[in-house]
């Protein structure tokens, strides 16, 4: 049991967030869970396990600077300190050619799927350093799409490219602090955003095909090993996916 550790997950109202936000509860974490939908933030505080860590929902946007401030401001007033942060929330666009796409729309899914990650590590890493003792984890909600795109996903497989080089930055400029970070690829988990997959989307051949889902608890689990490490031990990446699905030989 991880008794007085405490977690930050964004995104933590719905799918991946969730799962991963219960299984670090169930394991005796203190978890802060962060989303702009208080209602759905609320579900997840509620389905918490008996004799699990506490649980607190803070409505936030990720992608206003100072909401991001007060998140971890009230974590560390609710529980004088942090360690672990999961990256997580993200978006994309609908399937549509790279020329057609509005600027603005480019725009809110950089905001969300990168400058939000670096703001949240950012605010992480103050409070990794300053606390005793130092250090913490941060892991990174990279995808599939952060190694291989799907047919006109173009803002989402460029920010999703760009989390692994802010995974690594965080990794190599945390030595000294004690601060680990990892990054966690997804392939097709059974949620709202990725349970589309079941109804079939574009192949690169052209096609529209259904692909295989795995249970999103999966995630939760592997959240909850790579946050359970010793912070002198670090998962780097992760790819946790559908074993059937087309991403071995995608392309």
């Amino acid at each position: 049991m991880a008794a007085d550790k405490v977690a930050i997950i964004t995104g933590g109202g719905t799918g991946i967030g969730r799962a991963a936000a219960l299984h670090l509860q169930a394991d005796g974490w203190n978890v802060v869970v962060a989303g702009r939908r208080k209602d759905e933030l609320d579900k997840t505080v509620a389905m918490a396990k008996a004799g699990g860590g506490k649980m607190l929902a803070v409505a936030t946007d990720v992608t206003k600077q100072e909401q991001v401030k007060a998140l971890f401001a009230a974590t560390k007033d609710a529980f004088g300190r942090l360690d672990f942060l999961f990256n997580n929330a993200g978006m994309g666009l609908p399937a549509g050619p790279m020329e057609d796409i509005e600027l603005k729309d480019w725009q809110r899914v950089v905001d969300l799927n990168l400058t939000a990650c670096f703001m949240c590590a950012q605010e992480a890493i103050r409070m990794f350093k300053a606390q005793s003792p130092q250090g913490g984890r941060i892991v990174n909600n990279g995808s599939i799409s952060a190694h291989a795109p799907r047919p006109m996903s173009v803002a989402y497989t460029a920010t999703k490219h760009a989390i692994t080089g802010l995974t690594k930055t965080i990794a190599l400029d945390g030595r000294p602090f004690n601060i680990a970070c990892g990054q966690l690829d997804i392939g097709n988990a059974d949620t709202n955003m990725g349970g589309r997959m079941k109804a079939g989307v574009p192949q690169p051949r052209g096609d529209i095909m259904p692909e295989p889902v795995f249970d999103v608890e999966h995630c939760g689990s592997a959240i909850r090993y790579m946050a359970s490490l010793p912070l002198d031990t670090n998962v780097l990446t992760m790819t946790i996916k559908a074993s059937a699905m087309p991403f071995e030989g995608r392309g």
